[in-house]
């Protein structure tokens, strides 16, 4: 983490035309690549949880829906900032924005719907299913610039990297360090998740018993 604040603030060079404002891009492009990971995972312990309907699938496509969504903040929030100062707008709806917030918004329902939901049986049922129908914009949101006429830039081409050597060096490191952020966070989520679901649960015994 270290390395890569390093080299996303003194290690890699301004940009010709947006000059040290670049710089908000490393941040957008770890975040970016962190949050599509994390939905990655969710998606997966969602069909390994519909498989097996074992719990501990459910909480790990729970917490990581929840890590996911805050890097998807950071990747709204960023490419607003860039944006502003690439394209003079704070907002447009360009596709590739579009359907990161739409990314933001289905996510964000998969975790209001788990909230609503008492029986965590349905619950992991229920959210697996969403978790499911949510990935769809994963791959979408990816292809948007590749599909359809974007302001937003092609940064990974056919022919290569669309960028320096030494900014190249800084994006990767960002990602590298965002990831791990992800996962020290999802261990922890998942832990505090597994100490809630075992409340829940004996709760669930005590009200049978009519204690």
């Amino acid at each position: 983490m270290i390395l890569a604040l390093y080299l996303n603030f003194l290690g890699a060079p301004d940009d010709a035309v947006l000059g040290p404002s670049q710089r908000i891009f490393y941040i957008h492009m770890g975040a970016a690549v962190t949050a599509a990971v994390a939905f990655t995972v969710t998606f997966a312990a969602s069909l390994a949880y519909l498989a097996t309907r074992r719990q501990r699938w459910d909480v790990l496509a729970a917490a990581s829906a929840e890590v996911g969504i805050v890097f998807t903040a950071m990747v709204l929030v960023t490419g607003i900032l860039w944006g502003r100062v690439a394209w003079g707008v704070w907002w447009t709806w360009d596709p590739r924005l579009t359907t990161t917030l739409m990314l933001w918004a289905l996510y964000g329902g998969y975790l209001i719907v788990r909230d609503a939901v008492d029986n965590s049986d349905r619950r992991a049922r229920i959210s697996a299913v969403l978790a499911l129908v949510a990935y769809v914009d994963v791959p979408l949101d990816y292809m948007t610039i590749r599909w359809w006429n974007s302001v937003h830039p092609l940064v990974i081409t056919n022919h290569g990297l669309a960028v320096a050597p030494s900014m190249a060096v800084a994006m990767f490191m960002s990602m590298a360090a965002m990831l791990g952020v992800y996962g020290v966070w999802l261990a922890l989520r998942m832990r505090l998740m597994a100490v809630e679901l075992g409340i829940e649960e004996a709760k669930a015994v005590w009200q049978n018993r009519g204690i």
